[in-house]
């Protein structure tokens, strides 16, 4: 199937969801880039373009919700989440309205625009959040169920989505549940507890580690909060290794919410791939993958690793 990135089946899901529900979307001068543009060129009433000013954008955001109808707000991952922390916590997070921040350009793989765009910390800071769900989708249909979701979910909440084409993982998502993994693959030598991009180079690396013999399971953490923590312990029990991936810094993201689960119950060894305590840098998306080892050969290798192979 063509590659697609997740941000431009957010406009498209926005643009046909706006034929059946009611809500506002706000974006702060980037709508060709978020594709916010697409339902505003459907919807212009609905639409509102409140120029490069997030903080207020979050703001105005608030009130709309406030007001009774739920409202998409969009920017670079950069900064909706990290120029508009403050009003995202005491304006949406704190009072619980009705917001759903969709940030594109996420992670590493915006590519040659370097680190000052390159947001690794955007999970972490959503996460923080009381009341805040968080998505990060894998491909389009899980962007398009993540969207749908979002809106019927009572409260803030977090889509993470990417500047990057990527490969169609999944046609069907509707049995995807919020706050569940999905089980793409099982295995009892280790378990691949992916989000993202990072779920297909997962499902690659599956195939090349049982040519080497190991049992890989692989899991699709498309709901990073609330997490899944039944399902971690089950692994940690099943396996005794996890190795987490995500284009995310190891701090604070999905390897981060796996080692709080399993330490309360059930301890197992856990690798966190990811970007480690440093910036991302200036180059393509895929040789920016490659390097921080976030593709099925860097997942391949690291799993070897922690198996001592």
């Amino acid at each position: 199937m063509e590659k697609q990135a997740t941000r431009v089946a957010y406009g498209k899901t926005l643009a046909a969801l706006g034929e059946e529900k009611m809500f506002f979307v706000l974006d702060a001068d980037l709508s060709g880039s978020t594709n916010t543009k697409t339902f505003g060129d459907k919807f212009p009433e609905r639409f509102f373009n409140c120029g490069i000013a997030e903080g207020n954008m979050m703001s105005v955001a608030a009130g709309m919700a406030a007001a009774g109808v739920p409202v998409f707000a969009s920017s670079f991952a950069m900064f909706a989440t990290g120029r508009a922390f403050e009003q995202i916590r005491n304006s949406i997070g704190y009072p619980r309205l009705n917001v759903k921040i969709a940030a594109s350009h996420a992670g590493i793989t915006v590519g040659e625009d370097g680190a000052s765009h390159q947001c690794i910390e955007d999970i972490s800071l959503m996460r923080g959040i009381p009341g805040m769900t968080v998505f990060c989708p894998a491909d389009s249909a899980e962007t398009q169920w993540a969207v749908k979701k979002a809106l019927e979910i009572d409260g803030p909440v977090y889509i993470r989505l990417g500047r990057y084409a990527v490969e169609q993982v999944f046609t069907d998502c509707s049995n995807n549940e919020v706050g569940k993994g999905n089980v793409v693959a099982d295995g009892t030598d280790i378990a691949i507890f992916a989000t993202g991009i990072t779920v297909a180079a997962a499902i690659k690396a599956r195939e090349a580690l049982a040519e080497k013999g190991v049992s890989a399971a692989v899991v699709d953490i498309h709901t990073i909060k609330p997490f899944d923590k039944e399902l971690a312990n089950y692994y940690a029990s099943r396996c005794g290794v996890i190795l987490t991936a995500e284009e995310h810094s190891v701090i604070g993201g999905l390897g981060s919410a796996v080692c709080e689960a399993v330490c309360e119950t059930t301890p197992c060894k856990v690798i966190r791939l990811g970007v480690n305590d440093e910036f991302g840098t200036s180059a393509s998306a895929g040789v920016l993958v490659s390097h921080f080892g976030l593709d099925a050969e860097g997942i391949t290798a690291k799993a070897l690793k922690a198996l001592g192979k």
